[in-house]
């Protein structure tokens, strides 16, 4: 599999739309690495006790395991914005509100900007409602908290007398109110009431952002009537302790919170990014980020990112919170046996089926189709989207992707048209990638599969003629990186022949295939443990030939080959024969690709990869090389019984031209490197 490539703009448009809905969680590096960040313990253990009434077993003088104690503890979930991005952000809403059902909390707050606002009462009222409509699908009682864009108002004519705070009281709760529960209580502010002088209500104005007296007297006899609560929690939407713009105008609202002395918890938004303030006087005050509403989303593990807070409450213990990127959840009961069976399938049978090699013209042009099948193994349908790309601007597709439903079974078909204008082959001459995405699409749940991408097949004879202006190389990293050559065109008639090539071998610890398609049948070289063989599968068995584990040498160019004459293996090293056993019968034959640094498994997948240079790969029927010693060529030669010869010159990367008659071009994957090769 190839590495994307992150110029071209279709990829770089589906990425952005990716990052602006974050609707799965971050968790993979650039360099394709899972990130397994830990986080700080930010408390002291839960307290346990041992308790033989609690704790049963017939096992006698076994560890009698602590028990955790038996006190009450709740869970509250709060949503950030909803507002200022795309139309799209309600979908984004739509998944938490899914998500945070798999969860079942006790509730859930926001923390202001549910619509979008900024305008008349009908835009307003239609906005209200989409809003109302999917937060109604939450299983527990959801507490809206107002924001600016909720009661801003703009318009045509005169402004009404508190802007939009009338809908609001009228359609989703008073401006600020207080609830109790489980002996925690709940306080939802209002951040937005304007200047009392002149009415302007203003997120940026210090004047516009201060407590009305009314407000803040109805605070302090909510916090003189929660004084015996064991958690006060206090949401609004601006979070006014950051001041800027905001004023000084907190520190007394804090002084206030401070006095009350149960005040655990202040959360805001706003920003659309997550921010810690830590703890001021023991209050500790949270700033969320979105959940649908405009996101930059460029720094998600920072917070930048859709995202809610899970809040669990225990008495006398600090709050446990969590933030979650929406998509992140999964519910398990999805997952059955049957989905389960079926992406492994997908995993390891999709892979489509080229059914056209366009040729390139003589001077370079190339004016065709290619198609290939798609069939969908499983028992659900798959959503899949081709596209065609090139690192060689040259290129012009037709169209430049398509998109299909393939029902559970069945195949489609794509087609799509490549055309390149005359101009010769050079040095910048790069094969058509087809790109792959597939969404398998489950009762109520739909799973994306990793991006997979193929070169696209050509007729690559006269490609494989033009000189190279650079000696190169083939570069493994040994982890997953290989060339595939589909056998499907790979006629290699039973009897002798021989496969070879130059190697500069890295690490050779573990298994190491080299060059092979053996399971349980065909042929294969390996060097595993700095040991090469040379195996192919006869009358149902194995005949081997093993070479000592001095014969290969760490980081030197070396020529491998392996010749079976029809009675006998012999394995060479830089034309020394190291080893050779009895082999006859008929070859067991299989359909799998042969693998160029690596071994086959019987999906066709590459593994128990090599690490090091490869060059100047041959499959020749009959036997090249007898007796005990041989001069290897530098560079090795094409006759007629040349089944393949690959140079891995470069032309026409990621496929790998084939330079004999056959015109067999290989396929790079994992994005290996071609290297200059200094003097052998």
């Amino acid at each position: 599999m190839l590495l994307p490539r992150l110029q071209v703009p279709l990829r770089l448009a589906l990425q952005a739309l990716a990052a602006a809905c974050c609707l799965a969680p971050l968790v993979v590096g650039h360099d394709g690495k899972t990130d397994w960040s830990k986080h700080a313990t930010r408390t002291k253990p839960h307290p346990e006790k041992h308790d033989p009434r609690r704790f049963l077993t017939s096992r006698q003088g076994a560890l009698q395991l602590p028990l955790p104690e038996e006190k009450d503890a709740f869970t509250f979930v709060v949503f950030g914005d909803r507002t200022g991005g795309p139309a799209e952000g309600v979908a984004v809403l739509d998944q938490a509100v899914s998500e945070v059902n798999l969860l079942e909390p006790d509730l859930v707050m926001t923390v202001g900007d549910l619509i979008q606002g900024y305008n008349e009462e009908p835009e307003w009222l239609a906005e209200m409602r989409e809003f109302k409509g999917i937060m109604d699908k939450l299983l527990c009682p959801w507490f809206p908290v107002v924001g600016n864009h909720d009661i801003y108002w703009r318009g045509k004519g005169q402004k009404p007398e508190g802007e939009h705070e009338a809908n609001y009281e009228l359609h989703f709760g008073p401006l600020w109110y207080a609830f109790e529960h489980k002996n925690s209580w709940f306080i939802a502010l209002h951040s937005d009431e304007g200047d009392p002088a002149s009415g302007l209500k203003a997120f940026d104005k210090p004047a516009s952002q201060k407590m009305s007296v009314e407000q803040f007297e109805w605070l302090a006899s909510v916090l003189a009537k929660a004084k015996g609560a064991d958690h006060v929690f206090l949401f609004l939407h601006h979070p006014r302790w950051l001041k800027r713009g905001y004023g000084d105008d907190w520190d007394r609202v804090h002084e206030l919170l401070k006095s009350a002395g149960n005040v655990t918890a202040v959360f805001a938004g706003h920003i659309h990014r997550m921010r810690y303030d830590g703890k001021r006087d023991g209050i500790e005050y949270f700033t969320l980020a979105t959940v649908g509403g405009h996101q930059d989303a460029f720094a998600a593990k920072a917070g930048f990112v859709h995202q809610y807070h899970v809040v669990v409450v225990r008495k006398d213990r600090p709050l446990a919170v969590a933030a979650f990127p929406v998509g992140a959840a999964m519910d398990p009961r999805a997952i059955t046996g049957e989905v389960s069976k079926d992406i492994e399938m997908l995993h390891r049978d999709l892979v489509p089926r080229f059914e056209k090699r366009p040729a390139f013209a003589a001077d370079g042009s190339l004016d065709g189709w290619t198609e290939l099948e798609v069939a969908n193994p499983t028992k659900s349908p798959i959503e899949a989207t081709l596209t065609l790309e090139s690192d060689d601007s040259r290129w012009h597709f037709e169209p430049d992707h398509q998109h299909m439903v393939v029902p559970p079974g069945g195949s489609t078909k794509f087609a799509l048209r490549m055309r390149r204008a005359a101009g010769g082959f050079d040095e910048n001459l790069r094969a058509p990638i087809a790109v792959l995405d597939v969404d398998y699409l489950a009762e109520n749940l739909r799973v994306p599969l990793p991006t997979r991408e193929w070169a696209v097949p050509l007729a690559t004879r006269d490609v494989a003629q033009v000189p190279a202006k650079e000696d190169r190389a083939l570069r493994l990293d040994g982890r997953g990186q290989a060339v595939l050559v589909h056998t499907g065109r790979l006629q290699l008639p039973d009897g002798a022949f021989t496969l070879e090539g130059w190697i500069r071998p890295g690490d050779m610890s573990g298994r190491r295939g080299l060059f092979a398609k053996t399971e349980a049948s065909e042929y294969g070289i390996f060097v595993s443990d700095g040991a090469p063989s040379f195996s192919v599968h006869l009358d149902g068995r194995y005949a081997k030939v093993d070479g000592a584990a001095a014969s290969l040498a760490h980081g030197r160019w070396q020529h491998i080959a392996g010749v079976h004459d029809g009675s006998e293996l012999r394995l060479y090293v830089d034309g020394k024969l190291v080893g050779r056993a009895p082999a006859t019968g008929k070859r067991t034959t299989n359909q799998l690709p042969l693998v160029l640094g690596a071994d086959v498994n019987q999906s066709g997948q590459p593994t128990s990869f090599f690490e090091g240079d490869i060059d100047e790969v041959r499959l020749t029927t009959g036997a090249v090389y007898a007796g005990d010693s041989f001069a290897p060529a530098r560079h090795l030669s094409v006759d007629p019984s040349t089944r393949f010869l690959y140079r891995f010159d470069g032309v026409l990367w990621p496929l790998v031209a084939d330079a004999s008659a056959t015109g067999l071009d290989a396929e790079a994957v994992g994005a290996p490197r071609l290297v200059p090769i200094e003097a052998r």
